[in-house]
């Protein structure tokens, strides 16, 4: 627990909160914030053509046991600042008891476009004629991913093919760090003049070099990670408002991934859904360069104040930072 003053004891006497209070509290203004957190999940799905999707592990006590289960914190996000989109970033995190393909389709309903994602299995099904709550979605893969993977199969001695691999890679990024805020159609022009031909000499090059290799070995099976999904790898080169990577997501899920240290775990399912929808609210404000914490006492107080009666939009974290923009421009 933590400690407060007692304004009413003479003295002040100092009076401990139990867990149990904070806990009931936190559960409370959970509850209070979820409109506002759904609100934002909707826009996300129904104002963006490209969309980043991530997961991590949330750790829950399972009530009856006596030990914590592995529940997810599942993020989805929207940065466009790559390609000089006017859409705010944010952030939406939702928590699932799980990481099956079902959840993953839940949380996407009704979008449509293209997500950008590492290749576990639960989004590939989304991208298939089988998908429901939408159209079939492109699936754009991660060379961040890609990379690590080789990385990781590289021999205590090293390797010449994983070398080689990093020093074509990073050329690929090299021409990226050229265009990174670019309006689409010249980020897709300069891919596809510079960055094509590099791409398909290193996919031709790695399959030679996958052939010389056991495909039961870690380089064989980091290797065949990247050509069995070349389409997915090569997504980028052909739309200007892809990235080539789904680091900004991982930043993301950072924070709450940090606070597992803090928090152990989640009391039940509810306490990792309240969870997800503080992370969601915080992750937005430094996303848009807003103080968390001044942004939730107005927040509260206006939910206080019984404002989602009104205009749900203007309790959003990008709401609060363009009013502090208009502030600050008419200072």
């Amino acid at each position: 627990g933590i400690f407060i003053r007692n304004p009413y004891s003479r003295g002040f006497t100092t009076q401990q909160l139990g867990n149990a209070v904070l806990a009931d509290w936190m559960g409370r203004t959970g509850a209070l914030i979820a409109p506002v957190v759904d609100h934002m999940a909707r826009r996300l799905r129904a104002e963006s053509s490209r969309l980043y999707v991530d997961e991590t592990t949330a750790p829950v006590l399972d009530p009856g046991r006596g030990k914590t289960k592995t529940g997810y914190l599942w993020a989805v996000l929207r940065d466009d600042r790559g390609w000089g989109g006017a859409a705010p970033p944010g952030v939406v995190f939702h928590y699932h008891p799980g990481r099956k393909g079902e959840y993953a389709a839940e949380i996407l309903a009704g979008f449509n476009g293209t997500i950008q994602v590492d290749a576990y299995g639960a989004y590939t099904h989304l991208a298939t004629p089988k998908r429901t709550g939408g159209a079939p979605l492109q699936l754009a893969f991660c060379w961040a991913h890609g990379r690590r993977k080789l990385i990781k199969a590289q021999p205590t001695k090293g390797s010449p093919i994983v070398e080689a691999a990093l020093l074509r890679i990073a050329a690929i990024y090299r021409i990226e760090d050229t265009i990174r805020g670019s309006a689409p159609d010249h980020r897709r022009a300069v891919r596809q003049d510079l960055s094509r031909p590099v791409v398909d000499e290193f996919f031709e090059w790695l399959k030679a070099q996958a052939a010389r290799v056991s495909k039961k070995s870690d380089l064989g099976e980091a290797m065949a990670y990247m050509l069995k999904r070349q389409e997915g790898f090569c997504r980028f080169l052909d739309d200007g408002h892809i990235d080539i990577d789904s680091n900004l997501v991982e930043n993301a899920i950072r924070s709450p991934a940090m606070n597992r240290r803090n928090a152990l775990f989640a009391g039940h399912d509810e306490g990792g859904r309240n969870w997800a929808r503080f992370a969601s609210l915080i992750g937005t404000c430094k996303m848009n360069g807003v103080e968390p914490s001044a942004y939730l006492r107005d927040l509260f107080t206006s939910l206080a104040n019984g404002h989602l009666d009104k205009n749900i939009d203007d309790l959003t974290p990008w709401a609060y930072a363009h009013g502090i923009k208009q502030v600050a421009m008419s200072s």
